[in-house]
């Protein structure tokens, strides 16, 4: 059986392209690019965001292209954001169709009609790409923003650049961590109602409490990672470049809320083995509850509303929790026939000062 850490880096090596998939991304973008170039005066373009900074995961989607126009389209910078998007989505159609275009708040999305199989193979294409038209300011580009109306700033090579000195600095595991994470967020079984969105976010969250250097297991690693999400995910978190509005604000309120006690709560301390294909807890058999029912786990907000009910059933599932901000309970386990029946538990409690008691 592979060790933990094996099982870790066989996923990690799962997620990242081979050559065939780069081969298939470098077609489809410079497809685009091409084709683009024919329609609209473009000075220049280049790929961007996570593909750029080795963060994408896979399935390979949404593989982004900056296209910088020439000062032969600077009409389109006087007017609302949306109108050269608009212009983008048309030319693209008349190449790709209706179907497979889609406008974006900031970019417009190429679909090239891929299947992605239950376990995410795409047959090593590429599933789609964002093209993004950007004038240069001189230090800095813009990009239209349909939510807002207007031209926003950014930079995406300063995001390259901070993604790189986090992952030296984390003893080049950083960008394969921030993979395996996002992997985890983009799971089929969340449907619509990922944890965390935008996915960018969990990069710029990773860039600050990824820190101090690797400390050499991917367990303690994520496990500590989630619970910093889960504690911080209602924190505002700026554009990395400082150019920007603040990456946070693009997740809504409602998301934050089930992503710390809602649907998908991020104080789940274990997803180790859940995300890990090759977990070797997750290869092994047996329950840690048999012959009964009951056993319930309820978690709520100490100061609200909110919480959270499911039953651990998995082995070597485990869940963390705050005792100064939530109250927790499980329901009683009951037999289920007249033969015996067992739940198998462990509670470990550090206390330090007062349990739920007000700050003197």
């Amino acid at each position: 059986m592979l060790s933990i850490d094996e099982a870790f880096r066989k996923f990690k090596s799962r997620l990242e392209l081979n050559e065939r998939e780069q081969k298939n991304a470098s077609q489809r973008q410079n497809e685009v690019r091409d084709y683009l170039q024919t329609k609209f005066g473009i000075a220049r373009s280049f790929l961007t965001g996570s593909y750029a900074r080795y963060t994408k995961t896979k399935p390979l989607k949404d593989i982004d292209i900056f296209f910088v126009l020439k000062d032969s389209e600077k009409h389109y910078h006087g007017k609302a954001a949306s109108v050269v998007l608009d212009d983008f989505h048309s030319a693209l159609v008349e190449k790709y169709g209706s179907a497979a275009v889609r406008k974006q708040a900031r970019s417009i999305n190429v679909d090239f009609g891929v299947h992605i199989d239950a376990e995410d193979n795409t047959d090593y294409r590429v599933v789609s790409v964002d093209a993004v038209p950007a004038f240069d300011t001189g230090d800095q580009y813009e990009i239209p923003d349909s939510a807002s109306g207007k031209w926003i700033k950014t930079d995406p090579e300063i995001h390259k650049d901070k993604a790189t000195a986090a992952h030296q600095a984390y003893g080049n595991e950083w960008k394969g961590l921030v993979r395996m994470v996002k992997y985890w967020n983009n799971n089929p079984k969340h449907g619509d109602q990922k944890p965390v969105k935008p996915s960018f976010l969990i990069e710029v969250m990773a860039l600050e409490c990824l820190y101090g250097g690797w400390g050499g297991s991917f367990d303690r690693e994520i496990q500590s990672f989630f619970a910093t999400l889960a504690d911080r995910v209602h924190d505002e978190w700026p554009d990395p470049a400082g150019l920007g509005p603040a990456i946070s604000n693009d997740m809504d309120a409602a998301r934050k809320q089930r992503a710390s006690f809602g649907e998908h709560p991020l104080v789940v301390a274990e997803p180790a083995q859940q995300m890990c294909p090759e977990h070797p807890r997750r290869l092994q058999s047996g329950n840690a509850i048999e012959g009964v029912k009951g056993g319930e786990t309820r978690v709520f907000e100490a100061g609200g509303p909110h919480g959270v009910r499911f039953t651990l059933s998995t082995p070597w599932t485990a869940l963390l929790l705050d005792d100064t901000r939530v109250i927790h309970e499980s329901t009683p386990i009951q037999p289920l026939g007249a033969g015996e029946g067992h739940r198998d538990t462990l509670v470990l409690t550090y206390r330090a000062g007062g349990f739920q008691a007000p700050q003197g």
